[in-house]
Formats: C-alpha cells, sequence, structure tokens
C-alpha cells in the first residue's frame, strides 16, 4: 500500500531521544578455561583469510584495486537543464544533497580517479557534501565554491585536496542538453565544464598532491563478504518484526520516491532482474519522469542500496542566497533499501570529521547501539531536509501508475556568481563553520 512513511513532527520529537541511544556498549567476556588431562583437545580454529574490502562498497578488492590510494569526489550539475550527465555510473557511491534555490546537486565518488573517463558538468563546492567525505580525507573536485565551503576548507587544512579549478577542467561548448539546447542557443558556460581522470593526475602530478591513503575500515558497515552466504535480507532482519504508529520498520520499497524541493525530486524503481533500484529524475518543464542516463555511457543509473537521511535544513544566516546549512551533529530517521524492502532506521555523524554511521532501531523505536550492516554493492545516498519527510513514497510496483506525470513547477533562479563570490553573506561566517 501506499504510505507516507514520517510525520515531521515526531521525527523532530524523537531525535533527542534517540541522539543518546546510539552509543556502543564494550562487552568483556570471561576468560577461557584451559582443558584438564582428562578433556580431549579441540582442533584449532583456521585462521580466517584478512578481511580486505573496497572502501566505498565492500566488494572484495581486485587485482586492479588502487590500494593506498585516496578515494575521489567530485561536484555535478543537478540544475534541470544541465542534464544528461557524464560519468556518473561508473561511480562507486553518489550522494544527492538540496543546495541553494532547491536545487540538487550530485558528488560521486571513485576508488580510482583514473577510472573516469569524463565526467561534468562540474559545479561549484558546497560544505554538506564535503563535510561528508572530510573523515575520509578525499580528494574533492569542483569549479568555484560557497564562501562556507572556503571556511570549511581553511578551518581543516584541506590544502590541495580541496581543488576549485575543476582539476584542469575544459569547456565542451559543443554539448548539447536534453532540450537540445547548447552554449550560444540556450546553454549557460556554467554547464559546460568537464574533466577526466587523465587531468585529475596532471593535476595531482604539477601540484605534487599527496594521494597516499590507506584506509582501515569500509565507508559503511559492509556485510562480509567472506560469509557463507554474504548478504542481508531485510525480511529475516532483527527489526522485521518491529512496528510503530507508522506501521512495520520492514515495508515494501519496489518503489521509492523522494522529494528534496518541489522542482527536484528522484524515484527509484526496482529491478528483480538485476537487483538494482533503477534511478528516474522528475522535470519541473513539464513534470514529466525520465530515466538518470549517463550520456557518456548511454546508461541508466542504477544501485544495490539506496540510503535516504533526513535533517534539519535552513539557509544560512544574513544575505546568503539561500546556500544551505545542513545539520549533521545530531542525527535522525533515515531509510534504507535493499532487494525490493526498505527498512526505518537511525542515522549519526556527529562532528565533521566523524564518518557516518546507521544504526537498527530498537523494539521501542530507540536508536540501537547495533549498527546495521549494509549490503555490498554500489550505493545512492540522499541527505533530505525532514520537512520533505511526508513526501516521502514507497510501496511495491503496482501501486503506482508510472506513466503518469507530475504537475510542472517553476524552478527558482539563483545567481551563482554571487553565491560563489559571498556577495552579501554574513560577515561572519567562520562563526557559523565547525
Amino acid at each position: 500500500m501506499k504510505r507516507n512513511f514520517v510525520s515531521i513532527l515526531a521525527v523532530l520529537a524523537a531525535c533527542t531521544m534517540l541522539f543518546s541511544a546510539c552509543k556502543k556498549t564494550e562487552t568483556t567476556s570471561e576468560p577461557e578455561s584451559q582443558p584438564t588431562q582428562q578433556e580431549e583437545v579441540a582442533e584449532p580454529t583456521p585462521t580466517p583469510e584478512p578481511y580486505e574490502a573496497n572502501v566505498l562498497t565492500g566488494e572484495p578488492k581486485g587485482d586492479d584495486y588502487p590500494e593506498g590510494q585516496r578515494i575521489t569526489a567530485v561536484m555535478v550539475n543537478n540544475i534541470t537543464v544541465a542534464r544528461p550527465q557524464r560519468g556518473l555510473s561508473k561511480a562507486q557511491m553518489l550522494f544527492e544533497i538540496k543546495v541553494e534555490g532547491g536545487i540538487t546537486r550530485f558528488m560521486p565518488v571513485f576508488n580510482d580517479y583514473n577510472d573516469i573517463e569524463e565526467i561534468g558538468p562540474v559545479r561549484s563546492g558546497r560544505d554538506q557534501f564535503f563535510q561528508l567525505i572530510l573523515p575520509w580525507q578525499a580528494l574533492y573536485i569542483h569549479e568555484g565554491e560557497s564562501v562556507f565551503m572556503t571556511e570549511y576548507a581553511k578551518n581543516y587544512e584541506y590544502g590541495l585536496l580541496n581543488n576549485t579549478d575543476a582539476a584542469n577542467g575544459y569547456r565542451d561548448y559543443d554539448r548539447v542538453n536534453w532540450q537540445g539546447l547548447s552554449y550560444g542557443n540556450g546553454l549557460s558556460k556554467e554547464h559546460t565544464m568537464y574533466t577526466s581522470g587523465e587531468n585529475i593526475a596532471k593535476y595531482i602530478s604539477d601540484m605534487d598532491v599527496d594521494m597516499n591513503r590507506t584506509y582501515n575500515s569500509t565507508f559503511f558497515n559492509f556485510v562480509d563478504y567472506r560469509d557463507e552466504n554474504p548478504v542481508r535480507d531485510l525480511t529475516n532482519s532483527p527489526d522485521s518484526a518491529y512496528s510503530d504508529k507508522y506501521g512495520p520498520v520492514v515495508q515494501d520499497g519496489e518503489y521509492v520516491a523522494i522529494t528534496h524541493s518541489a522542482s527536484y525530486k528522484t524515484r527509484f524503481l526496482y529491478d528483480e532482474a538485476t537487483t538494482t533500484y533503477k534511478m528516474q529524475q522528475y522535470y519541473s518543464t513539464d513534470g514529466s519522469w525520465r530515466d538518470t542516463i549517463d550520456e557518456e555511457y548511454d546508461e541508466q543509473l542504477a544501485f544495490t542500496n539506496l540510503v535516504i537521511l533526513y535533517t534539519d535544513f535552513e539557509a544560512y544566516p544574513g544575505d546568503s542566497h539561500d546556500i544551505q546549512d545542513v545539520e549533521y551533529g545530531n542525527g535522525g530517521i533515515g531509510y534504507y533499501c535493499y532487494g525490493g524492502k526498505i527498512e526505518k532506521i537511525y542515522w549519526q555523524k556527529g562532528t565533521p570529521l566523524e564518518a557516518l554511521r546507521l544504526y537498527y532501531l530498537t523494539e521501542d523505536g530507540q536508536c540501537s547501539d547495533e549498527q546495521l550492516p549494509v549490503n555490498i554493492g554500489k550505493s545512492y545516498v540522499a541527505v533530505v531536509d525532514v520537512d520533505e519527510a511526508v513526501n516521502l513514497q514507497t510501496g511495491t510496483l503496482a501501486d503506482y501508475d508510472l506513466s503518469k506525470s507530475d504537475a510542472a513547477t517553476t524552478e527558482q533562479v539563483v545567481d551563482e556568481e554571487a553565491v560563489e563570490a559571498g556577495e552579501g553573506a554574513t560577515d561572519s561566517v567562520g562563526d557559523y563553520v565547525d
């Protein structure tokens, strides 16, 4: 059945109670007794192979895995007129978060920048993305940045890892968008910037950027690929028997539609044949839903995992041109989707230097101290304004008319140059940056 999962007031009221619950507990075990002469000594347990997982997907590292190399993140334009994008399908993880004017932006993250044939259109950096990759010390590539992002990079001494020129980016003035527009024929210059693995490599070489980084953990708490059956079936999950006043914690999730703002919506249709979620986006100009296609490879974006995190968004103080201040410190309610099911969860991050963590809920709806295992594979992660939580739509594919369009909307016009220049922003930027 169709369900609007979350009541905003309930989510906000729950956050304070749940926050204190998300703490790991230390356990100790009694020392094993030594066998007597009469006891039979057990055969020693074979030493398991070491856990050597891809930091972004949890898969076992292959021969071509870039061992000892820091991950790379790129900011990619998602304003409707900039579509289709190039290179997104090759990312191991994709973030979508609202920026100013209700527009969303993408941040694809890659294990190896050398695998990027071409990526773009590249756009400017925002701190709500940067805070998610800061604990992983990723190379962060974008073209320009907000004054708040500049302050974050300064405070955390990010130096050359914060690249602001799209890593020797170049203009493709001949590109044609989904409407048939090109530069000089209705398409603005800011939608023409691209970069590539080759250009990124040149930036790293020319600037002597330190790309050495050893990761001792993975981005999420992935299911262990060494298990006999390395899959977590949500219908048999420890929380699958729990319910709250909104219904079961685990429900049907073949159809998942996320509202970021009136003009920016993303939905996923579960494909049982590939066990992935196929991505579509809403087009405000005519209200249609269209497949999200990687123009470089003519391939629809698809993901094994969907992670949806709700939290508070508000514009930074002053005339900040609606640059969004996203609250990561308190955590909140979220959802995890896999295999055509959706599971209500709790998430935590804390300070900018702390990594994102996902937890089971307890039987009484509180945040447990057990991190939930995320299934192995590529992930889409959305950080969404809690005010839009009531607009989350989920269910079976049969519950929805997939051919039906939504109403067309008018997008807000944002002065990007003013945003990046900090024109009109508060004089005390540092007061609002951790």
